[in-house]
């Protein structure tokens, strides 16, 4: 059992309406985390002073400079002790998903089980940059947290002005739409700016995005600035028995 909840009476409000919460899923983990609760109170903070109380910083594993997203606290008490002091580190870091989007039940529990050792819990899905973020890290457990990722198999995304990570679509695996390769394209881009992904040198930040037809269910166009798109080359088919 984590320690008692703070009061948190605009962040309640929110869990009022017809639609579901999420603050109602950070509380389903503060039942178990002291991170999770003292979040819910520098939350509650934020909303009351309209202001936001994080702060960047520099945090990261051996051998890469991005991939890491630090949140320090900025609420301190008078003597400088944070406000929230289980939440004062919360960091987030990226993983890199594998092209197509495709994971098994047990690889997503294993992450799920080694994120709540080193970790808040909290997960997000992909998104914009496609990675996993597993969300609210200490400073000290970023480290030991990746080993045990990367021992999976599972590489860093991109963080800051750099290459962001890569997005392809189901493609040939499922899709009968599907014009190439797309998982190879993919794994060609990442092998040949890698370099690039995990060590941010470019003024602003690059994405690039992999879909395997015209219906573009990646987005490609309206979220990457380098979109492979794959197109029909031949004289169109038309069955006309079918037609």
């Amino acid at each position: 059992m984590a320690k008692p909840m703070h009061d948190t009476p605009m962040l309640d409000q929110l869990e009022s309406g017809p639609w579901p919460s999420f603050i109602s899923g950070i509380k389903r983990l503060a039942q178990d985390n002291d991170m999770m609760v003292d979040l819910l109170g520098q939350l509650e903070t934020s909303y009351q002073t309209r202001k936001g109380y994080w702060k960047g910083g520099t945090v990261g594993v051996i051998g890469y400079g991005g991939g890491v997203i630090p949140r320090f606290t900025e609420l301190k008490n008078a003597d400088g002790t944070a406000k929230f002091p289980d939440a004062a580190e919360f960091h987030t870091i990226r993983i890199m998903p594998p092209p197509g989007l495709h994971y098994d039940t047990g690889t997503l529990r294993k992450m799920c089980d080694i994120w709540e050792k080193y970790g808040s819990g909290m997960i997000c899905a992909h998104g914009q940059s496609g990675d996993i973020m597993f969300q609210g890290c200490t400073s000290d457990n970023v480290q030991p947290f990746f080993d045990e990722i990367n021992e999976m198999g599972f590489d860093m995304g991109g963080a800051g002005p750099s290459v962001r990570t890569a997005m392809s679509c189901v493609g040939a695996a499922r899709c009968e739409q599907s014009c190439f390769d797309e998982g190879k394209v993919m794994r060609t881009l990442i092998n040949n700016t890698l370099d690039d992904l995990h060590r941010p040198a470019l003024p602003y930040k690059m994405k690039y995005k992999v879909s395997g037809c015209p219906n573009d269910c990646m987005n490609s166009i309206q979220r990457a600035d380098f979109s492979v798109i794959g197109t029909w080359r031949d004289d169109m088919k038309v069955d006309q028995a079918e037609v």
